[in-house]
């Protein structure tokens, strides 16, 4: 349809358009902003002009879009084509106001922004993807991928793809075994795959062995016996044979074992107007030979020839040679391999040193890469039971005289080094003798436990001591063990102090820690080394919060010592109760009475303590960009006897910090900055007003956490870029923020849409972006461009980089000053002129020197020979 023809349409698509629309787009002539949906139909009416002066008679379009839009006499915009994004995102148009063709307003600027709608739908760069998964490959590592495009916008959900499987062929039993990733279009296997995956059945070949129709040939026959009819008549040899070449050639294109169908829909799937795109993924399954033959199981101490095969690895790679490394790193490592793949025990293994083993088995190349994934093996040692019970050489109990029969005098306690819970270690406890004898049995013993018990009242007169020979045995060894039971006098004897109120004693509230107040003393007559006859030392009563303790050796003596600081205002005095006691059990008839217990006061001096904080430790963490004059912490100190005390401030090297030498609020009084310091440490100070000297001092530690106040900078402002040989340009970014308001940085340009019509911009990595210039200017210049480098939160401004575009010299400078803003070298390209000529300037100047020393040699040998011929 002609210009023409849509101005006489004009009207009638103006009068269907409506007259509120009409109004909306109705403006002055003035520099306008349009957003345009692509594939609009046209004609389509977009904006009136609305111009003050009465002679304008028609306008006048030039620049970007002139076979897509077009403008009538009375100012109406509008579309001559349906807009495209993809083809062009915006449009810039000058329109000029007309008198008689004679320019009597404008120019204005129409910039006129594509939007994209969803009319392109999704498609994979290829029809058909062929991928090889080998069988046990783990569930959810990739093994392929397929990946899909879409030539809608990429900032609007559009273009943002979901992948997804629609199906496998062969399908078993609705067995899923493979699976995609949705957003990345990586396929790998499931957890049933892994399991269930099996490639063709092939034969074997050993290493370095060929797979040639000969060696075919000769594994046949080992198979089967010799047949008179010739290999290739022979139905059986020709269907091992082609099944041979189609596991080596593997083509999953011409003959796939599974048949993937997938789908790419944009609006990331998740709308019925979706569009999408399919694909075929046809997978060959191919055989794993690299499979984990452990664990591996082994006796101790197993008497065979060593070294001895214990098991066989083999790679996929039959030229793979194989290595054998420890996991654990110990001195000793009794294992090897062959280059057949032969796992080898060296020696016996003893479980009681080591019960289980780690091997890596590496398969690699002729140079040295590795070909197949390292592979952990177990090898576990089996225990035999090659260990005797062990005891103590002695083990001895006492026992209280007419103690009720049955009572238990100890447990016999032995250990075999068998593995434990096994019957190898289980161990039985019998009596074989007793000495000196008596009648009847005296004591029993549990088989189980060990435990020894008696069977009737043992009486110290009749036998004071008996040993038994107590004999411990697993299913294969045992041990005897000898037992000496001590029958002791029943405890019918008080422990007894030597006075019952042993004073008072005085000390200030500053005594060391471990100061012995007093020793104290008991006495028991009953039988000496026994338990009826050793004393222990309790203190009852009295010792709030255990500040004081007794230190003794059982003999009847015992030491009273400060085990916790004294406080005067706390506990200005103690009334302590010690009681002596034996760790045997009174006779039933006894009870501990008054002469076993004594008494002791302690009164404690008030001295003039420093103030003591509340807390032992200070820990500030804020924000950087806290309020000045906010609060960070109020310190709390008080002194012990009740003195009026003040704080003061120390190591605040930064000056961001003041104390209230009264309350202890600490404020800050300046701004704080992370980049300068991101950690401090200042003292803070509480002293008796009184007696300054008086004080105590604690380390404030502030850690300050970064807010993102630094923008990214360049690093560098100025570049030019050689006609001649126009390379790119990089651009370096820092930012003194740290992680997550630093790198990575992302850069684009300083324009409403990010981009620029001659220049391009492209990330090199988290700190550095490329500027290429897509078509060199016709003559010298340069460019001022907004760059917008934001950080990893978003922040950033545009910040001005200029770039001289020039006809350059072979050292890369250029001939003229080209037009715009002024563009310095910098130092060191300066520093690089100036050292040039100055270089230039010496060696001109050698030249002429030794220019003249020659000739005046020459004129002195001219004299000399001269004055020979008058000679």
């Amino acid at each position: 349809m002609t210009p023409m023809v849509h101005l006489l349409l004009l009207p009638l698509l103006l009068s269907i358009a409506g007259g509120k629309d009409l109004e909306e787009k109705k403006g002055p002539f003035e520099n306008t902003v349009l957003d345009v949906p692509e594939a609009t139909p046209v004609p389509y009416p977009l904006f009136q002009f609305q111009v003050t002066d009465p002679h304008v008679n028609n306008f006048r379009l030039s620049g970007e879009g002139g076979q897509d839009i077009s403008i009538s006499k009375d100012g109406w915009l509008y579309l001559e084509q349906p807009l495209d994004w993809s083809r062009e995102e915006h449009y810039i148009i000058m329109v000029e106001a007309l008198a008689d063709e004679e320019v009597v307003e404008g120019p204005i600027y129409v910039t006129i922004n594509v939007l994209d709608v969803n009319n392109k739908a999704p498609y994979f760069n290829q029809s058909v993807y062929t991928a090889v998964v080998r069988e046990n490959t783990p569930a959810a590592v990739p093994f392929t991928r397929v990946f899909a495009t879409d030539q809608d916008d990429p900032e609007t959900p559009n273009a943002r793809l979901r992948y997804s499987l629609v199906s496998e062929i062969p399908s078993i039993r609705d067995t899923k075994l493979f699976q995609i990733n949705p957003d990345t279009g990586e396929i790998s296997t499931t957890e049933q795959g892994q399991q269930l995956l099996k490639a063709r059945e092939g034969i074997q070949y050993a290493r370095g062995e060929d797979r040639s129709i000969e060696t075919l040939k000769r594994k046949f026959d080992d198979y089967c016996s010799v047949q008179e009819v010739p290999y290739e008549h022979n139905p059986f040899f020709t269907c091992v044979q082609r099944a041979e070449m189609r596991r080596q050639n593997l083509d999953p294109l011409e003959d796939p074992d599974y048949t993937l169908f997938v789908r790419v829909q944009d609006l990331e799937g998740a709308s019925q107007n979706a569009l999408s795109g399919n694909s075929r993924v046809q997978i060959a399954v191919q055989q794993n030979l690299w499979k984990n033959p452990g664990p591996i199981r082994i006796r101790e101490n197993l008497e065979e020839t060593y070294p001895l095969t214990i098991a066989k690895v083999q790679s996929n790679d039959p030229d793979a040679r194989y290595v054998l490394v420890q996991k654990e790193r110990e001195l000793k490592f009794p294992f090897e391999i062959t280059q057949n793949g032969e796992i080898m025990v060296t020696e016996k293994l003893d479980r009681e040193s080591k019960e289980r083993f780690i091997l890596v088995v590496l398969a690699k190349d002729e140079n040295d890469n590795e070909v197949d994934p390292p592979m952990e093996i177990y090898v576990l040692v089996d225990d035999v039971n090659d260990n005797a019970p062990v005891c103590d050489e002695e083990t001895v109990f006492e026992f209280q005289e007419n103690e009720p029969v049955g009572g238990l005098v100890g447990e016999l306690l032995a250990h075999d080094s068998d593995k434990e819970g096994t019957l190898n270690s289980v161990l039985t406890y019998t009596i074989l003798s007793q000495n000196p004898p008596t009648a009847s049995k005296t004591f029993s013993i549990d088989e189980s436990s060990g435990a020894i018990r008696t069977l009737h009242l043992l009486r110290r007169r009749e036998n004071a001591v008996y040993n038994l020979n107590v004999r411990v045995s697993d299913a294969e060894f045992s041990t005897n063990c000898k037992v000496v039971v001590k029958v002791i006098d029943v405890n019918d004897e008080l422990p007894k102090f030597e006075t019952n109120d042993y004073g008072n004693e005085t000390l200030t509230e500053d005594t060391p820690l471990g100061h012995t107040l007093l020793t104290i003393k008991a006495t028991d007559n009953d039988d000496p080394d026994t338990g009826s006859s050793e004393i222990q030392f309790i203190i009852s009563e009295g010792n709030t919060d255990d500040v004081f303790a007794v230190e003794t050796d059982g003999k009847g003596v015992g030491y009273l010592v400060l085990a916790k600081p004294l406080d005067f205002e706390t506990s200005p005095s103690y009334r302590l109760q010690i009681d002596a006691r034996n760790p045997e059990p009174l006779m039933e008839s006894l009870k501990y009475g008054s002469e076993s217990t004594a008494f002791f006061s302690v009164s404690v001096i008030d001295v003039d303590e420093a103030p003591k904080f509340s807390m032992d430790i200070l820990d500030v963490t804020i924000y950087e960009n806290i309020t000045k004059g906010s609060v960070l912490l109020t310190v709390h100190a008080k002194d012990p006897e009740g003195k009026e005390i003040g704080y003061k401030l120390d190591g605040d090297t930064q000056g961001w910090l003041e104390l209230d030498a009264a309350t202890g609020e600490i404020r800050t009084k300046e701004k704080l900055d992370r980049e300068k310091v991101d950690s401090f440490k200042v003292t803070v100070t509480a002293f008796e007003k009184a007696n300054p000297e008086k004080a105590t001092e604690r380390d404030l530690h502030v850690r300050l956490l970064d807010v993102n106040d630094n923008v990214p900078k360049l690093m560098e402002t100025q570049a030019f870029i050689c006609m001649k040989n126009p390379k790119p340009v990089l651009i370096k970014a820092e930012d003194s923020d740290s992680n997550p308001f630093s790198q990575p940085f992302t850069f684009s340009f300083g324009t409403k849409t990010g981009k620029s019509p001659n220049w391009e911009l492209n990330q090199v990595d988290d700190t550095t972006a490329e500027l290429k210039l897509k078509k060199p200017p016709t003559q010298d210049k340069t460019f001022s461009l907004p760059i917008t480098v934001k950080d990893k939160a978003g922040v950033g401004v545009p910040q001005a980089f200029e770039v001289k575009v020039c006809n350059c010299t072979e050292l890369g400078y250029c001939y003229i000053a080209p037009e715009g803003a002024a563009l310095s070298y910098g130092m060191g390209p300066t520093i690089g002129i100036l050292a040039g000529i100055l270089g230039f300037c010496v060696i001109v100047f050698v030249v002429v020197i030794k220019r003249i020393n020659k000739k005046s040699q020459r004129k002195a040998q001219a004299k000399g020979d001269e004055s020979n011929a008058m000679m």
